[in-house]
Parts: structure tokens; sequence; C-alpha cells
């Protein structure tokens, strides 16, 4: 498992009774305070020279106020999966260049909700529905950091295998499986990984694991019997990266053999523009921010679509050497990307939350 750089640890006096805090509070050598209110927290990040980083080393153990079972927001103008958001906490203690919590959160701060007596009743009525539904705890932070401090994937794995409607995606860019190995899956939980290219990996997301090591994972995995998944994203375009892309191809199925994913996602950098001069002053050395950007649809900073689809062509192409019938589909693009890199448009099949469905259903015994 990874080394977790948390420093401080504070607790919300709400949750200071709570079992869940005094379990997480034990694993760990943590300096510890109870807080009266969430202002207190974000004072000490503010004031820090670094807020970003200071969030990072920054455990704040509080309440969801709000809902835990929450739709995707997606991106106006581009299609979106449909997929469904479990909120279990907020942001990462690994440090990507481009990550769009940087400037989301205000200030970031690496929260946990140990309010599982509301996230359980919750959760649970989204199951006993009859409409398929895919969903995920890796969009407000990495699915898999928590399993160093919880027992969290030991109560949402069984939870998930004990019912047929629905999937639950676990998304990380660590190694950290070590919970999974012998809990009752029943191929209700799908594990998928981040990928980049090595020199993104050594360049743009530190304290992340190597390329190697997620994959080694991922082939675990595959052992236990659990659907895989991986996402392309965000593919940065520079020199060679075609090339790098391809062998990052290669080496994915050197590990994994295709009937065993679920489906592969992709997707181009893009940014909100208050993230570059983040960015600019957190990684100085960081190229990915001077590329052909113009403003997309939804306002975000986005690669001139002809360089998108020619380069989207080429790794589909690549993927498709391997994976004939793999479910390929785009992170927020729009309808002429697909039509004329996949030579469709998702509405032509039903959409694209109907595709993803299907593919859970046809790897995960969903219906």
């Amino acid at each position: 498992m990874q080394k977790i750089p948390i420093s401080k640890c504070y607790i919300h006096e709400q949750v200071a009774d709570s079992k869940i805090a005094a379990e997480i509070v034990s694993r760990f050598d943590f300096s510890c305070e109870t807080v009266q209110d969430a202002k207190q927290v974000y004072k000490k990040i503010l004031e820090a020279k670094d807020p970003v980083q200071k969030g990072k080393e920054t455990l704040f153990l509080t309440k969801n106020k709000g809902a835990f079972v929450r739709n995707c927001p997606g991106t106006r103008k581009y299609l979106c999966c449909g997929y469904k958001i479990l909120h279990i906490g907020t942001y990462c203690y690994m440090d990507c260049s481009y990550c769009i919590l940087q400037a989301y959160f205000h200030p970031p701060v690496l929260q946990y909700y140990v309010n599982h007596d509301d996230l359980l009743p919750e959760l649970s009525t989204l199951l006993s529905q009859k409409n398929i539904s895919r969903i995920g705890t890796g969009e407000f932070t990495d699915s898999l950091i928590w399993d160093q401090l919880t027992d969290l994937s030991g109560i949402l794995v069984p939870k998930f295998a004990e019912q047929s409607h629905a999937v639950l995606e676990l998304k990380t860019k660590t190694a950290s499986i070590e919970k999974l190995e012998f809990l009752d899956h029943n191929k209700k939980t799908i594990v998928s990984w981040s990928l980049n290219t090595e020199k993104i990996i050594a360049t743009e997301e530190r304290n992340t694991s190597s390329l190697h090591h997620r994959l080694a994972a991922a082939a675990k995995c595959q052992s236990w019997g659990y659907p895989l998944a991986f996402h392309f994203d965000p593919m940065v375009i520079y020199d060679n990266s075609i090339k790098d892309y391809k062998e990052v191809i290669d080496l994915l199925f050197s590990y994994i053999l295709p009937e065993n994913i679920v489906w592969i996602s992709l997707g181009t950098f893009r940014f909100m523009p208050g993230l570059k001069p983040i960015v600019q002053k957190r990684f100085a050395d960081s190229k990915i921010i001077y590329g052909e950007f113009i403003t997309g649809l939804d306002s975000k900073m986005r690669y001139f679509k002809p360089l998108r689809i020619n380069f989207y062509e080429k790794i589909i192409s690549h993927i498709i050497k391997f994976a004939p019938k793999m479910l390929i589909y785009f992170c927020m693009e729009d309808q002429e990307v697909w039509r004329k890199t996949m030579g469709f448009e998702p509405s032509e099949h039903g959409g694209l939350p109907h595709m993803l469905d299907q593919a859970a259903v046809l790897h995960c015994g969903l219906g």
C-alpha cells in the first residue's frame, strides 16, 4: 500500500462519538483535534503557503449533510454516460497537475463522511429499485485511497453482491487492492484504473502508482474474478504521444484478457480556465496547459477538435486490434466526434447510458 501523507486530522464535534471516526484515528498516529465548525479547518488550510497541498495532508472527518447518491452533473453540449455518484468523501492525497478538484473545491480538503447510518439506507433505496444503475465512488475522490483508512470496500462490495440491478465501479490510480481479495463480489463490482503514459505519470501524476503497478494490481483483481474497466482520461497530446499511448495499450493487453474488461473510456485533457494559474504555480515545469486549446461549448479549454479526432482515431484502431468487440466510449464528447471516430452516434444504439448498461448486463450479470 502507498504511504498516506496525512499529518493532521480534524473531527467535527457532530461526529466526535462516531465509531467509524474512532477506528480511523486508532489505525494511524494522527495529531487529532475536534472542531465545532468546518470553517475552522478551512481557515487553517487557506492560511498555508500552498493550500492545495495542505488540503492533501489534512483529514477532516465529518458528516455529509446532503445526498449520498447523486447524478453525475455531466457537461452541457456533450454526451453524458448517465452515471450515478456515491458521495463518500472529497479530494485525494495524490497530486495530479490536471486535477480539476484543485479548482473545484474552496478550499480543497481531504474529507471523509462517517455518517454511514445515513449512507447505507440511501444506498439500499437505490438498490431496491429494479432499474439498472451504474454507480461509482471516484468522481470527487479516488475510490481506493480510503481502504487504507476504513473498511468501506468491505461494506460496499458485499452489499452490491446481494442484488442484481446495480453495479459499483471503484476507480483508482493506486495499487491498493489488498482489501478486495477475499470479498464476495458476485461480479457486481467493477474495479477500474485511470491509465496514462509513463511520461505523464512521471511528470504530472505525483504520488500515484506506476503504470506497471496499476496493471499488476488489475491482473490480481482479474484473478479474483472482478470485472475490470480502464479510463484513458485525460489523454495529453504531445510529441510522440500517440506512440506512447499505443505502448500503454500494448502493455494493458499483456496483463489483461479483453473478455474481462467491461468498458474502456477515452477523454482528452480539458480544463476550466481557473485551473491554469494553479498548474502554473504548483507545477511550474508542466507543459500540459500550453497545447492547442480552444474554448469548448462548456466553457472549458479543449484541444482543437480536428486534433482530438485524429488522436482518437489512432488510439481506437489500436485498441480494436486487441479487442474488436470492446465497448469504447468517450467521456464528454459531442456527436460529431463520435461519428467521425466511431462511425456512429450513441443515439443509434439507444444512447450512451443504454450502451453502458448493456455492457454491465453482459459482464456483471445484471438484469
